[in-house]
C-alpha cells in the first residue's frame, strides 16, 4: 500500500468558484495547495469524522468533514479512483468512505439538518443541496419566512445572492419554528458583528492602502478599521499571509496584511492592507480580558499587559489572532545595505522585497508574486538610460509585471539572487556560459541586440529592392529624355523650310515681296514659339521595374521562413502574423550553425545565379537600346538627305503645277517609283493643286507637311 498520494488536477469549492491545486493524502493527513493563490488547506488525520465519494458536476467528488465542523469539498475524480481511495482511509485513517449520491428529483419540500457549520436541505435520505454556514453573511426573519445572504466571490461567474426558507407553522407551544431556524443559523455564520468589548484598540494608524488614518479595534473573530469617512470590517478567515517589511531608510516599517477575498469599497477593490510605522513610536497594551482569558485563548502567545515599538504590537497581536506567520526578508541585500530595491511600476515609485519564496512590491499598487507561479524572468536594458535597467517577470498565467529604473549597481545582487532560487532567466546571454563567470551590467547590455528580428530584416530586404527600382527607373528615364530631345534636327528643319519658302517666294512684284516679308516674319515667330514649346524637358514619369528583369535573390533567413512557415502555422494554430515572425525569429537563433550552413549555401547558389541572370538581362538590354539609338540617328540623316533645296535663280513666273513639281516635302521622298506610296503622293499633289485653282487668290490649305501654292506665294 502506498504512504501517499497525490492528485494533481483537483479543484476546491470556495464560495461559488473552483480553485485547482494539488491534493496530497499522507498518514499524516490531507494537505491542498491552492494554484492560484498558494493557500495551503492542512487537514489532521486526527481531526477526520466522514469521508463521503458522490457524483458531482466535474465528475466525481470528496466530501470530508472534521470534528469542529468544517467541510471541505474537493471535485475532478476519476469513478477509477474510488478504489484506491478507499483503501487509503481504512489503512491510516480508519475511515469508511462512503458512497451517497446527490437527489436530482426537482423537489423543492423536503427537510432542514444542521450539522455542524453545514446546513443540509434533504429529501428522504439524500441530500438536494448544502449551504457552508460560514458563507453566510447575512439572515433576516419574516412571517414563517427566513432569507439567508452571502458573502460574494469576485472569482466566481456566477454569485448566489441569498435563498429564502419558507418554514410552516406549528402546533407546538412555545417554540416559534421561524426564530428556531434563525439561531441555528446565527450560531455558526460568518456575520461580522461585534459581540462584545474589542480586545484592543489602536489608535490613529497610518494606513497607505486604503490611504488615510485609521483607528484599529481588534475583536476575536474580525478586524475593524474605522476612519473619517470609511469604516472597513475584516474577517481573519480572510486573511492570507502577513508581511513585515523594513523600510530603505531604517527608520519605518511596513506591515503588510493580504487578503482573500478583498474588502471593496464601491467598485474598488483593496488585496491588500499596509500600515506604515516609525521605529521609534513605543506603546503600552492592556488587553480588555483577564489574565486566565488570555492563557486560555492565546496559550503564551500574549500576555494582558505587553510594552514595546507599536509595529511589534500590532504584528504580534495580529499574529495571534490569524494563527499565521510574519514573513520577512530572507538573506537578500542590495547595493546600498538594504534588503529591497527601489524601482518603479507602473506610474508610480516603490521598493521590490526579494522574498525567500517570493517578490513584494508595495506599495502603489502592491504585488506579490510566488516563485512558484513564475514562468521566467528577463533583465531589460532601460531605455532612456544606460544607468538603470528593468526587470521583467512573467508568470504562468499570461501576466507580465515590469520593474523599472533600476539602478546599475543593483544588477549582480539581483542576478546573483535569482540565479540561487533557480528561476528560468529568458536573456541568459552566451558569455555568463564562459569559465562558469557571473554576467556583468555591461554583457546583459548587449544581449538584447544579438536577438534576431525578423521583421526589421524584411524591412531591409523591400528596402534594397525599392533602392534598385528607382535607380533602374531613372536611368531608362534618362535614356529615353536623351533620345527624344534632340534641338539639332528642328533647327535644321527650319532653318531648311525657310531656304525653301525665301526661294519660292521671290518675286518681281514689290507688293507681293512685302507681302512675302511679312508673311516669313509671322511664320519664324510661330515656328520659334512652337520650337521653345516642344524643347521644353519633359516630365519625367518613375518607371515601375521591368517584369522581365530577374528577381532579387532572397536571403537564408527568408528561404528557410518560406520553408518552414506552414509548419510553424500548425504547430501553433491561430498564431498571428507577428507572433509567427518572432517565433521564427527565436527559432532560427536557436538553429545550430551546422543547420543554417545549409541555407547559406543555398543563398550562395540563388546569388549566382541572380548575378548571371542579370549579366545576360544588361547584355540584351543594351543591345536593344543601341538599335533603337542607331534607328533614330539613321532616320535623321535621311530626312537630311532627302529635304531639297530648290535653287535661289529659278524663275519666279513658274507656274502652279511647276512650283509643286519642284517642291517636294519630306512625305513625297520616295526611291522608288514604282511604288504604291508614289501613286497615292501624286493623287494627293493632283487634289491639292485642283483645290489651289479653285480657291482663286486664297490661301493654300496645309495638312501635314502637304503645302499648296497660290499665286506664286508659298502659303501655310
Amino acid at each position: 500500500m502506498a504512504e501517499t498520494l497525490e492528485f494533481n488536477d483537483v479543484y476546491q469549492e470556495v464560495k461559488g468558484s473552483m480553485n485547482d491545486g494539488r491534493l496530497r493524502l499522507s498518514r499524516q493527513g490531507i494537505i491542498f495547495k491552492n494554484s492560484k493563490t498558494g493557500k495551503v488547506d492542512n487537514i489532521q488525520a486526527g481531526e477526520l469524522t466522514e469521508g463521503i465519494w458522490r457524483r458531482v458536476a466535474l465528475g466525481h467528488g470528496l466530501k470530508l468533514l472534521t470534528k469542529n465542523g468544517h467541510v471541505y469539498k474537493y471535485d475532478g475524480f476519476r469513478e477509477s479512483e474510488f478504489e484506491k481511495l478507499s483503501d487509503f482511509f481504512k489503512t491510516h485513517y480508519r475511515l469508511e468512505l462512503m458512497e451517497k449520491d446527490l437527489c436530482v428529483k426537482g423537489w423543492n419540500w423536503g427537510t432542514v439538518k444542521f450539522g455542524g457549520q453545514l446546513l443540509s436541505f434533504d429529501i428522504g435520505d439524500q441530500p438536494v443541496f448544502e449551504i457552508p454556514l460560514s458563507n453566510v453573511s447575512q439572515c433576516t426573519t419574516g412571517k414563517n419566512e427566513v432569507t439567508l445572504e452571502f458573502h460574494q466571490n469576485d472569482d466566481a461567474e456566477v454569485s448566489l445572492m441569498e435563498v429564502r426558507f419558507y418554514v410552516p407553522p406549528t402546533q407546538e407551544d412555545g417554540v416559534d419554528p421561524v426564530e428556531a431556524f434563525a439561531q441555528n443559523v446565527l450560531s455558526k455564520a460568518d456575520v461580522i458583528q461585534a459581540t462584545g468589548d474589542a480586545i484592543c484598540i489602536f489608535r490613529e494608524l497610518q494606513c497607505l492602502t486604503p490611504r488615510g488614518r485609521y483607528d484599529i479595534r481588534i475583536y476575536p473573530t474580525f478586524l475593524h478599521l474605522h476612519g473619517k469617512t470609511f469604516d472597513y470590517k475584516i474577517p481573519y478567515t480572510t486573511v492570507l499571509r502577513l508581511f513585515l517589511l523594513p523600510h530603505k531608510d531604517q527608520r519605518q516599517m511596513f506591515f503588510v496584511i493580504s487578503l482573500d477575498p478583498p474588502i471593496k469599497q464601491g467598485q474598488t477593490r483593496y488585496h491588500f492592507l499596509i500600515l506604515l510605522f516609525s521605529k521609534d513610536e513605543d506603546i503600552s497594551l492592556t488587553l480588555n480580558m483577564n489574565e486566565e482569558e488570555v492563557e486560555k485563548r492565546f496559550e503564551g502567545r500574549l500576555t494582558k499587559n505587553m510594552s514595546g515599538s507599536l509595529y511589534e504590537m500590532v504584528s504580534r497581536v495580529m499574529k495571534a489572532l490569524v494563527n499565521r506567520k510574519i514573513t520577512v526578508p530572507g538573506n537578500f541585500q542590495g547595493h546600498s545595505g538594504a534588503q529591497c530595491i527601489t524601482c518603479s511600476y507602473k506610474a508610480s515609485s516603490g521598493l521590490l522585497y526579494p522574498l525567500e519564496r517570493g517578490f513584494i512590491y508595495v506599495h502603489k499598487p502592491p504585488v506579490h508574486i510566488r516563485f512558484d507561479e513564475i514562468s521566467f524572468v528577463n533583465f531589460a536594458r532601460g531605455t532612456t538610460t544606460t544607468r538603470s535597467f528593468d526587470f521583467e517577470i512573467e508568470t504562468k498565467q499570461g501576466t507580465q509585471y515590469t520593474f523599472s529604473s533600476i539602478e546599475r549597481e543593483e544588477y549582480g545582487k539581483l542576478f546573483d539572487f535569482v540565479n540561487a532560487k533557480k528561476l528560468n532567466i529568458k536573456n541568459r546571454g552566451l558569455k555568463e556560459k564562459k569559465e562558469g563567470m557571473n554576467p556583468s551590467y555591461d554583457e546583459y547590455a548587449d544581449s538584447d541586440e544579438d536577438q534576431h528580428d525578423a521583421y526589421l530584416e524584411r524591412m531591409k530586404e523591400e528596402g534594397k529592392i525599392r533602392e534598385e527600382n528607382a535607380n533602374d527607373s531613372s536611368d531608362d528615364s534618362g535614356e529615353e529624355t536623351d533620345e527624344s530631345f534632340n534641338p539639332g534636327e528642328e533647327e535644321e528643319d527650319v532653318a531648311e523650310e525657310f531656304d525653301s519658302n525665301a526661294s519660292a517666294s521671290s518675286s518681281s512684284n514689290e507688293g507681293d515681296s512685302d507681302r512675302d516679308e511679312k508673311k516669313r516674319k509671322q511664320l519664324k515667330k510661330a515656328k520659334m514659339a512652337k520650337d521653345r514649346k516642344s524643347r521644353k524637358k519633359p516630365v519625367e514619369v518613375k518607371k515601375g521595374k521591368d517584369p522581365n528583369a530577374p528577381k532579387r535573390p532572397m536571403s537564408a533567413y527568408m528561404l528557410w521562413l518560406n520553408a518552414s512557415r506552414e509548419k510553424i502555422k500548425s504547430d501553433h494554430p491561430g498564431i498571428s502574423i507577428t507572433d509567427l515572425s518572432k517565433k521564427a525569429g527565436e527559432i532560427w537563433k536557436g538553429m545550430s550553425k551546422e543547420k543554417k550552413e545549409e541555407w547559406d549555401r543555398k543563398a550562395e547558389d540563388a546569388r549566382r545565379e541572380y548575378e548571371k541572370a542579370m549579366k545576360e538581362y544588361e547584355g540584351g538590354r543594351g543591345e536593344s537600346s543601341k538599335r533603337d539609338k542607331s534607328k533614330k540617328k539613321k532616320k535623321v540623316k535621311v530626312k537630311m538627305e532627302k529635304k531639297s533645296t530648290p535653287s535661289r535663280g529659278s524663275s519666279s513666273k513658274s507656274s502652279p503645277r511647276q512650283l509643286s513639281e519642284s517642291f517636294k516635302s519630306k512625305e513625297f521622298v520616295s526611291s522608288d517609283e514604282s511604288s504604291s506610296g508614289e501613286n497615292k503622293s501624286k493623287k494627293k499633289r493632283r487634289r491639292s493643286e485642283v483645290r489651289q485653282a479653285r480657291g482663286g487668290s486664297g490661301l493654300g490649305s496645309v495638312r501635314g507637311d502637304r503645302v499648296g501654292v497660290d499665286g506664286g506665294i508659298l502659303r501655310l
